[in-house]
């Protein structure tokens, strides 16, 4: 679960984290409001789970009341692309936050190495930049040490690590405190990644969070009621859909809708379909022993999401009936409005009768494949063709 930035800095100010003052706002008028609160000059920040809002025109400095409600009413409804061109992503709520006087720009963060199984902490003095450049360009300049989860992790600890990135001498202390606090942050609260970038340090000398990139581990929310609540404001319409109705989902950032029965199939029809060019849209498992009315609600998840222009299917039946799977797809093509074109590959049990059905129903834009090649080849050119 990835938590705003907004909610990413409550949870650092509840471990003692530093982060600036700020309000958030799903209205112009309650942006404006903030602003008079906090101060001048002030941020206005769309809220959204992407990176490069700021190129994007998602971040904006007001320096007074006319301009904080000249760039909320900007902002709030605007429609923000990833620098990947993921999204678009609807901006429904701004952070208020009052200025910074930024003397120099540090990168930190704390993530779960799932290699490893334990916590990996890395700091840079090239914060504010992107950090996948920043480790291509200068790997030098990203510094990384394990956390050994049977010692405590303190600011003593993280301080080599934090000298070792060069970070000015006079606010190594404070930085290793602060990294400290993420690998708390971590364990305390189930997090897989925290990324603070920039971590910058103030005229005065302090250490602040300017920015928060929170991932919590989902099947932990149990023990976090608080999460849990933040959790069904910041999920994805189209996850909590697939929830309701008892679904395997995850979105992604593609076009092409995915549907497969069991785990590793799904992974790997995802990996075909990129090797065909494409960009899937989602990971659906739908479960061995897939029934008809699974199939629609598959099926009603996956065309809600706006992006979608082509879906296949790649069932292998075992415990999985494909004539259930052709049903399946018939029932769901006269409930809801489908709208774009289904690549179809059915292999296994039953499977000649699952495809005598579809061939019966005769659907105006569905397409058989016989192999999963030539099934995600055909999705992906149907896919570009409807977009």
């Amino acid at each position: 679960m990835d938590l705003l930035e907004y909610q990413g800095k409550q949870l650092f100010a509840k471990h003692g984290i530093a982060v600036p003052s700020g309000a958030v706002a799903a209205t112009v008028d309650e942006a404006v409001a903030a602003a008079e609160r906090i101060g001048y000059p002030c941020a206005i920040k769309a809220q959204v789970l992407i990176g490069g809002r700021g190129k994007a025109g998602g971040i904006k400095i007001a320096k007074d009341a006319e301009e904080a409600r000249a760039h909320a009413g900007a902002i709030i409804g605007m429609d923000i692309y990833g620098p990947r061109g993921e999204g678009p992503f609807r901006v429904e709520q701004v952070w208020v936050e009052g200025g910074s006087d930024i003397a120099s720009e540090y990168y930190a963060s704390v993530i779960l190495d799932r290699g490893e199984k334990r916590l990996l902490a890395m700091v840079s003095a090239k914060g504010g930049m992107d950090i996948e450049a920043v480790a291509e360009e200068d790997p030098g300049a990203l510094v990384k040490r394990h956390i050994d989860p049977t010692k405590p992790f303190t600011a003593e600890s993280a301080l080599p690590v934090v000298e070792h990135a060069g970070l000015d001498e006079d606010v190594r202390g404070e930085v290793a405190e602060v990294v400290a606090k993420l690998a708390t942050v971590a364990v305390e609260e189930d997090a897989t990644l925290i990324e603070v970038n920039p971590l910058i340090v103030t005229a005065g000398r302090e250490v602040v969070a300017l920015d928060a990139k929170v991932t919590i581990d989902g099947n932990a929310l149990f023990r976090h009621q608080e999460l849990a609540e933040v959790a069904d404001t910041a999920e994805d319409p189209q996850e909590a859909m697939a929830k309701e109705k008892g679904l395997t989902y995850v979105k992604l950032r593609g076009n092409v809708g995915i549907l497969a029965n069991g785990a590793g199939l799904c992974m790997s029809t995802l990996d075909v379909v990129a090797q065909a060019g494409g960009r899937p849209a989602n990971f659906l498992d739908a479960g061995g022993g897939s029934k008809a009315e699974a199939i629609v609600d598959a099926l009603t998840v996956i065309v809600s999401d706006e992006k979608v222009t082509a879906i296949l299917f790649n069932i292998f039946g075992g415990i999985t009936r494909c004539d259930e799977i052709a049903k399946g797809i018939v029932t769901a093509s006269g409930q809801i409005d489908l709208g774009v074109p289904l690549v179809v590959r059915l292999d296994g049990t039953n499977s000649e009768e699952g495809l005598r059905i579809l061939a019966e129903a005769d659907l105006p834009n569905l397409r058989q494949e016989t192999t999963m090649l030539d099934a995600a080849r055909r999705v992906v050119e149907l896919a570009g063709e409807s977009g």
